[in-house]
């Protein structure tokens, strides 16, 4: 059974979403907004236990903000009149509420409400009256908007904005993957089509020459010359059935198979192992063959032998094979030399020749279609290998390759999305089209405005007109109050000279009129100040505009009339 405290921090933490990180920032942030409410608070002289009492409030509802973001903008607005030092605190629960609360007519709701909630308590706490009622209800507007509203009108902006553009890159990656099984479907298609068309001709062609060199092989009137010769074909055109039946089933299925060491016809496979049958057979290939001569090719190997994987071993007979046929068509009748070396951290293949024979140097121009080394590098490439061929100093050629012994695996198409983060692959898909690997601001800026076709910037213009009108509308706002406020601070203001220009006994109506009315909110809570007002007098209360002798206090002046005369006049220090 787990503790209250762990129950209680699973319930506030909410398991998954916070960080030791997070934790840390929350706390200080809180810790700050307490301290501010406290200092502020002794600033004013409040009594300690309401300075302390708020700083603790001010924790609390701090650190509640994410999880009850509801109920602490409202509590936070009922309690900004009277606790100072809570602006600070409105405007971050403005922020969090605005985009934590789920659904616009929720959070209008809870938004009017807070501002029913604060008015009220700054009407109830100030005892206004009906004569500055209505500056006291703008000026309260317009510090909701600027502190509560604007704030969470940014923030659920932004938080939507971010969450589509999450959305947008989600999107992005499926789709991609998407592109990816179709483009691999129609490459599986393309490739059934190739070896359905491979399996019908070259497998028909190869299947007669196989057919009439084995009846040629027994023709009683060849010679053993002969007869050996049309063995190697007999024997050329099976291997090449062989590999064309490989092929075909690489192209259907897109997976090449380990090749076992010997072949169905007990012959030693396409791999290191053929190697020796292939050299064999290339010493009684080619033109001077017939005469007995043939070419020729010596094998060297050095190093202990280790068995190489299946790619990396088909790779070597295929740099081997095509390196031969490149001698036999370039340099025929040269002597041939081909080394294996077993090094310690890879295999290495080097076939060379030496330059073509006078004799055998004006056989014409060969046919070559160019890709033979090509493939080479890319089949070593696959394997994590590399492939190096060029002229020798001496005129020959040398074709080298170097396999590594181990399975190289392929890099991925698409790469793990992380958070709000970049999505870019290893390798282009498809038609080498990039991921976009986009930072937040990146994102903000390139995705700006395209849905529904309104240009680049469109999305971030809407957004910075909302803030610019936000903006405009609260300074226009806060000149209207300022106007307001200068008004109601004339109506009761007076200067020192003013005062002295009144004399005890002078008519009511002159010293009115002489005189501001006093009806301001600005002398709020001055009436009952001050010494005992004569019995039965009623008294203008008015504002010096010179300041007092300490912040906790007030100049006030104060007019008493009855019977329609002044009968009192004093200046004093009003506590606040």
């Amino acid at each position: 059974m787990r503790s209250p405290i762990a129950v209680g921090w699973r319930w506030f933490a909410q398991p998954g979403q916070w960080s030791r990180r997070r934790v840390a920032g929350e706390a200080v942030l809180a810790f700050t907004l307490g301290l501010l409410v406290v200092c502020l608070g002794d600033l004013v002289g409040q009594p300690a236990g309401e300075v302390y009492g708020g700083g603790g409030a001010a924790v609390v509802l701090s650190l509640l903000r994410r999880r009850l973001p509801v109920s602490v903008l409202v509590v936070v607005s009922g309690l900004t009149p009277v606790i100072d030092g809570f602006l600070p605190l409105m405007m971050i629960v403005g922020w969090s509420a605005g985009r934590r609360i789920p659904g616009a007519g929720r959070a209008l709701a809870a938004f009017t409400g807070a501002y029913l909630l604060c008015l009220g308590v700054t009407l109830a706490e100030g005892g206004w009256t009906k004569s500055y009622l209505l500056t006291m209800v703008l000026l309260t507007t317009l510090l909701f908007l600027a502190t509560t509203v604007v704030p969470g009108l940014a923030s659920r902006y932004w938080f939507q904005r971010r969450t589509l553009l999450q959305t947008l890159q989600d999107r992005n990656v499926q789709l991609l993957r998407e592109r990816e099984m179709v483009a691999g479907q129609a490459r599986l298609k393309e490739r059934q089509r190739i070896a359905q068309d491979m399996h019908d001709s070259l497998g028909h062609q190869l299947a007669l020459i196989a057919v009439h060199t084995g009846a040629l092989e027994v023709d009683r009137e060849l010679t053993d010359r002969q007869r050996e010769a049309v063995g190697v074909l007999r024997d050329a055109s099976v291997t090449a059935m062989h590999e064309l039946r490989e092929v075909v089933g690489i192209l259907r299925d897109g997976i090449e198979a380990s090749a076992p060491a010997t072949d169905e016809s007990g012959r030693a496979a396409r791999g290191t192992a053929g190697i020796a049958e292939l050299v064999e057979s290339a010493r009684v290939a080619g033109p001077g063959s017939a005469a007995g001569s043939g070419y020729e090719v010596e094998l060297r190997q050095l190093g202990e032998a280790r068995p190489l994987a299946a790619a990396a071993d088909h790779a070597a007979y295929r740099i081997v094979q095509e390196a031969l046929t490149n001698a036999f068509k370039h340099a025929p009748g040269a002597p041939i030399a081909v080394e294996l070396r077993y090094e310690p951290d890879s295999f290495v293949v080097e076939i060379a020749n030496a330059p073509a024979t006078d004799a055998l140097d004006a056989v014409g121009e060969v046919v070559s279609g160019g890709q033979g080394l090509t493939g080479l590098h890319e089949r070593a490439r696959l394997v994590g290998g590399m492939v190096h061929a060029g002229p020798l100093g001496g005129g020959g050629f040398r074709v080298a390759g170097v396999l590594p012994y181990g399975v190289v695996e392929a890099a991925p198409i698409v790469g793990t999305v992380e958070g709000f983060r970049g999505q870019q692959p290893a390798v282009p898909p498809g038609n080498g089209v990039p991921v976009m690997d986009w930072t937040v601001t990146e994102r903000e800026l390139a995705m700006g405005g395209r849905i529904g076709g309104r240009g680049r910037t469109g999305g971030v213009a809407i957004g910075c007109g909302i803030a610019v009108a936000a903006v405009a509308v609260l300074v226009v706002a806060s000149l209207f109050g300022a106007f307001f406020l200068m008004g109601s601070l004339d109506k009761g203001m007076i200067d020192p000279e003013e005062y002295d220009a009144v004399d005890v006994g002078m008519t009511e109506e002159a010293v009115r009129s002489q005189l501001p009315d006093g009806d301001t909110f600005a002398t709020m809570g001055l009436q009952g100040t001050g010494p005992k007002r004569p019995s039965g007098s009623s008294c203008l209360v008015l504002m010096s505009s010179q300041t007092g002798e300490s912040m906790e206090t007030e100049p006030v002046f104060r007019f008493c009339f009855k019977d329609g005369k002044l009968v009192e006049k004093r200046a004093y220090e009003a506590k606040r």
